[in-house]
C-alpha cells in the first residue's frame, strides 16, 4: 500500500481533517473532470531525491553553447565523467524521426543501468515533430499525436508517483533541457539551481511564497480548479509547517515577496523579471506555444521564466488544446517539491499526459530538500 502524504503526518500541524486533505486517495491521472470545488488532493509520500550520481548528462559538441554550458554543469554538479556523453547532431529547433532515433539509440548505449535520468545541455532541439524533446527520450515518440495534437496522449507511467529509481523500476530516464538564450544566462540558471539546494523549509528561514493565480481567460485558466482551498479567516496556513505559505490569488492582485513556485494561465505575463524570485523557483503558465524556445514574437515562451530568474519551467511546443492532464498539476507540483522532490522530479510527476511538454530549466534544485 502506498504511504500518502497529509499534512497531518507533518510534524506541529494537525489540520487534515479540516482541510479534506486527505479526501482524495487515488492517483488524479484516472480523473478526466475537474472538481466542482476546491479540495486538497494527495500525492504519495516522497522519501529521498535524485543526486549527480544518478544524473546522465547529454551535450551536443555542434553546439558552442551546449559545450560551454554542459561542461560547467559537469563541474559544478559533479556528474560522473563515465556519465557525460558527447554527441553530434544538428542545432535547429525540431529533429525529424531519423535523427531523434539516432540520438536515442546513442543515448541508450552510453547511458548504464545507474543513469536515472538525464539533463540536456542545449537550448534547440527542443522538439521531435509535434513531440517535446524531453518526453519523447523519456517515454518514447507518439508519431500518431501529430495528426491530430488535441487528442488525449499517452499517459506517464511517472505521473503521481514518487520512485527516484525511474529507470529501474519502470524503465524511463525522465529528462530536462538545460536551456538558456545565452552562455552566461545558461551558467547562471545552473548557478542559481546549487544555490537553492536545502535553503528552504529549515528553522529560523522566512516563508517562500507559492503562487497560484486566477485569471479572466477561462480557457487557459482551466487549472485554477485543481488550485487547493484557501483557508478560512483566523485558519493557519497548511503550507507554514513546511516552510511555505500558499496564495491563490487575482493576476491583478499585488505579488507576495520570495516566490518559489508561480502558476497562471496566460499567453504572456507583464515583466516576470520584477518579481521576488528565490533560487530554485518554478514558474509556467498555460498557453499554447510556451514550448517553442526560439519564439520571439507572440506567446511567452517557458525560456523566458529562466531569464526572468525561475530556475526550472515548462511549455508545450505544439498546440496541445487546454487539456489540463498536458501541463503541471499545481498541487501534485507543490506537494512534490515541498516534500523534498527535484524540479525535475517535481515537474514529471506532476504532468499526466506529457507528450507535447518540453521541461527546461536545473534538474537537480532542490530547495526544500533534506
Amino acid at each position: 500500500m502506498r504511504n500518502w502524504f497529509d499534512l497531518k503526518s507533518v510534524g506541529r500541524l494537525a489540520v487534515c481533517a479540516s482541510l479534506a486533505l486527505c479526501a482524495i486517495s487515488a492517483p488524479v491521472a484516472a480523473q478526466s473532470a475537474l472538481p466542482a470545488k476546491p479540495v486538497w488532493i494527495s500525492v504519495p509520500r516522497v522519501s529521498g531525491h535524485l543526486g549527480p550520481a544518478d544524473m546522465g548528462l547529454v551535450i551536443n559538441i555542434n553546439d558552442p553553447y551546449s559545450v560551454a554550458v554542459g561542461e560547467h554543469y559537469a563541474r559544478q554538479r559533479g556528474i560522473p565523467a563515465e556519465q557525460v556523453l558527447r554527441v553530434a547532431m544538428p542545432v535547429k529547433a525540431s529533429l525529424n524521426v531519423a535523427e531523434f532515433e539516432a540520438l536515442a539509440l546513442e543515448i541508450k548505449s552510453a547511458m548504464g543501468p545507474k543513469v536515472q535520468a538525464l539533463v540536456l545541455a542545449w537550448t534547440q532541439p527542443y522538439a521531435v515533430e509535434c513531440n517535446s524533446i524531453t518526453s519523447a527520450l523519456t517515454l518514447g515518440f507518439v508519431p500518431e499525436l501529430c495528426s491530430q495534437t488535441c487528442a488525449p496522449s499517452p499517459p506517464s507511467v511517472l505521473f503521481n508517483q514518487t520512485s527516484v529509481r525511474p529507470f529501474a523500476d519502470f524503465g524511463v530516464r525522465p529528462s530536462m533541457l538545460l536551456a538558456g538564450k545565452t552562455v552566461t544566462s545558461g551558467v547562471a540558471l545552473i548557478d542559481r539551481g546549487v544555490a537553492s539546494d536545502r535553503q528552504l523549509g529549515k528553522r529560523g528561514v522566512p516563508p517562500a511564497s507559492m503562487v497560484l493565480l486566477r485569471t479572466a481567460d477561462a480557457a487557459r485558466n482551466v487549472r485554477a480548479a485543481w488550485y487547493p482551498p484557501v483557508p478560512s479567516m483566523g485558519q493557519p496556513d497548511p503550507m507554514l509547517s513546511l516552510g511555505a505559505q500558499l496564495r491563490v490569488q487575482s493576476d491583478k492582485a499585488d505579488l507576495p515577496g520570495r516566490v518559489v513556485l508561480y502558476q497562471t494561465g496566460a499567453v504572456r505575463v507583464d515583466s516576470p523579471a520584477s518579481i521576488d524570485w528565490l533560487p530554485g523557483a518554478l514558474a509556467d503558465h498555460l498557453t499554447s506555444f510556451g514550448g517553442q524556445l526560439n519564439n520571439a514574437t507572440g506567446q511567452m515562451t517557458a525560456l523566458e521564466w529562466l531569464e526572468a530568474g525561475a530556475t526550472a519551467s515548462y511549455g508545450t511546443v505544439s498546440e496541445p488544446c487546454n487539456h489540463w492532464q498536458k501541463f503541471p498539476h499545481p498541487q501534485v507540483l507543490l506537494l512534490n517539491y515541498l516534500q523534498g522532490a527535484t524540479a525535475l522530479e517535481a515537474y514529471w510527476r506532476s504532468v499526466a499526459w506529457p507528450a507535447q511538454g518540453v521541461l527546461v530549466g536545473e534538474p537537480l534544485a532542490v530547495p526544500f530538500g533534506r
